[in-house]
């Protein structure tokens, strides 16, 4: 199943946002009567296993149906609890910056405000210029949890999506947590949807690809990871509560700008586009 928050173009306003599930290329509304489910995708992953199988039930049903022409999909999780991003997790990505495999996750905060959409631009800040990509594999916590166990870490992940972890570079540099760095406005586009596991499959062995504008800048594959997702839910929930729409960001293979001689950088007018195999493509303007 393919979860969505989307919005309907209505003349010169919008409705507000609501929940879908992607068949085909349509959208079915999830918040139609004859399914009755949230308009939040927070509550909708809330509401558990029932709301799930209801979701799922309804790409069967007489719910209305939109195309995907008549819809703009946004975050599929707008205005997540927690934005959660671990660095250094690629073997390649680390030899690349010139640095030792981590004995231990790195892990960072991005602020929650940076999360936008597919294609909401990503802004050139007017602090930097050193504005770099990295496409990364993205999972959305499904239920509140914590000391979860390795074994059961994949029951508490409701889906995968695409994130793009926009990076400052030299804010990121200036401390050791790289908070600041990685958390400025429109810094963390997120989408297309949520692909659950069931549909996805085994994700650590997806291809991860980074075209910047008709350049190809990555090209890897989540077999590259040092930690695996189990073992981020297992150590993050060890440490904190995590709760429903968490988004936990995975790391990113070799070719982020920094790694070039000299860097290349964002610029005003590139476009990213981040494919990751099994879920789809995530595509941001530079502005």
């Amino acid at each position: 199943m393919r979860l969505v928050t989307f919005v309907e173009a209505s003349g010169d306003t919008e409705e507000p946002s609501r929940t879908g599930a992607v068949v085909g290329d349509e959208v079915v509304d999830l918040t139609d009567p004859e399914v009755g489910l949230p308009q939040s995708m927070v509550d909708l992953l809330v509401g558990g296993e029932g709301a799930m199988a209801r979701a799922e039930q309804a790409q069967h049903g007489p719910a209305r149906r939109l195309s995907l022409e008549q819809v703009r999909l946004l975050a599929p999780v707008p205005h997540p609890p927690k934005v959660l991003g671990l660095g250094m997790n690629y073997a390649a990505h680390v030899a690349e910056m010139g640095r030792e495999p981590p004995e231990h996750q790195v892990w960072f905060n991005k602020q929650r405000t940076c999360v936008v959409g597919p294609g909401v631009a990503i802004e050139v800040p007017e602090v930097s210029e050193q504005v770099d990509y990295e496409g990364e594999l993205a999972f959305v916590i499904g239920r509140r949890c914590r000391h979860v166990a390795v074994e059961q870490a994949m029951s508490v992940i409701a889906g995968f999506t695409v994130m793009n972890d926009v990076s400052v570079r030299d804010w990121q540099w200036r401390t050791p947590t790289w908070t600041l760095g990685k958390s400025f406005d429109t810094h963390g586009p997120l989408g297309p949807w949520i692909v659950t596991g069931d549909e996805l499959g085994d994700p650590g062995h997806l291809r991860i690809r980074t075209w910047v504008n008709d350049e190809l800048r990555q090209d890897g594959s989540t077999d590259d990871m040092i930690f695996d997702c189990a073992a981020m839910v297992a150590l993050l929930s060890t440490a904190c509560t995590l709760e429903a729409g968490d988004v936990i960001t995975t790391g990113t293979p070799p070719g982020v700008g920094a790694s070039f001689d000299p860097p290349r950088w964002l610029a005003v007018g590139d476009t990213v586009r981040i494919e990751v195999e099994g879920i789809g493509v995530l595509e941001n303007p530079v502005a």
